[in-house]
């Protein structure tokens, strides 16, 4: 095992009766770096999201956090190591007011233990912290944006809203599913620094993403998954060039005009 890796994921394969959804995957990642992980729809990117995270139960394989085997723990468990996510398909408490939704993971013993999400310090006020996390992730902290209540909050605000309640962790690693979909392109033109200010604060990141050209412009390396496998892992450059990715991604016009961009 990689003992520099902070997240090391080794040989996992899922089965849902007898389709495979994943098989023999294997990947590292290293503190502060970006991971891309990229392929058509059906590819299990979101299925190792899953596994990582807790959410399912692999049928094989390892995984190993900081170089603890974390393989089986339960999803409230490997979050409060530190591994936190935010979902594709958004899951906010819609009948709370956006800081509320930061509140609530402010009670964990995670955060308890940390004593907040920056500085170590004494936790404080809980609302106050709640709007100041997210204030920093893009909300305006004068205006009414932080009191609304979660259900009447447009896309882009309940994409920065998944991020806020990851911080609110002071996780190590942030795994983003897709956090670029459904944005416009002047919301994804501010989400970028966001995701880059994550790197500079020490947070490792792993991104699931169909938005290539502006994944490649944060991603430290890329990992292409097809059909349950890797079939592919290097720069932006590297996997874009690859005979195989090619194919796997042929007649996609987005994955063209990648290529033509780069």
């Amino acid at each position: 095992m990689n003992r520099q890796a902070i997240l090391e994921v080794s040989g996992i394969t899922k089965k849902f009766g007898g389709i495979t959804a994943l098989n023999n995957v294997s990947f590292s990642i290293h503190t502060g770096e970006i991971l891309g992980i990229i392929g058509p729809n059906g590819s299990g990117k979101t299925t190792i999201v899953n596994c990582i995270t807790g959410f399912i139960k692999m049928t094989s394989g390892k995984i190993y956090f900081k170089g603890k085997n974390i393989t089986g723990k339960p999803a409230h468990k490997i979050a409060d190591m530190g591994v936190t996510r935010t979902f594709q398909i958004m899951r906010p408490y819609y009948s709370l007011p956006a800081y509320k939704n930061v509140v609530i993971p402010l009670f964990s013993p995670r955060a308890k233990r940390t004593g907040g999400w920056r500085g170590g310090g004494k936790l404080g006020d809980r609302n106050t912290v709640g709007i100041d996390i997210l204030e920093e992730i893009g909300f305006e902290r004068d205006s009414f944006v932080p009191y609304k209540m979660a259900s009447t909050l447009p896309t882009g605000y309940l994409k920065r809203l998944e991020l806020a309640r990851c911080l609110a962790l002071k996780p190590e690693i942030i795994i983003c599913d897709e956090v670029f979909s459904g944005l416009s392109m002047s919301e994804i033109a501010s989400m970028v620094p966001l995701i880059e200010r994550l790197q500079m604060d020490g947070i490792t990141v792993i991104m699931i993403e169909h938005r290539l050209r502006e994944l490649f412009r944060v991603a430290n390396r890329i990992m292409v998954m097809n059909f349950g496998e890797k079939i592919a892992e290097g720069t932006a450059d590297e996997v874009m060039a690859d005979k195989t990715v090619k194919e796997a991604y042929f007649g996609s016009k987005e994955v063209e005009e990648v290529m033509d961009y780069a």
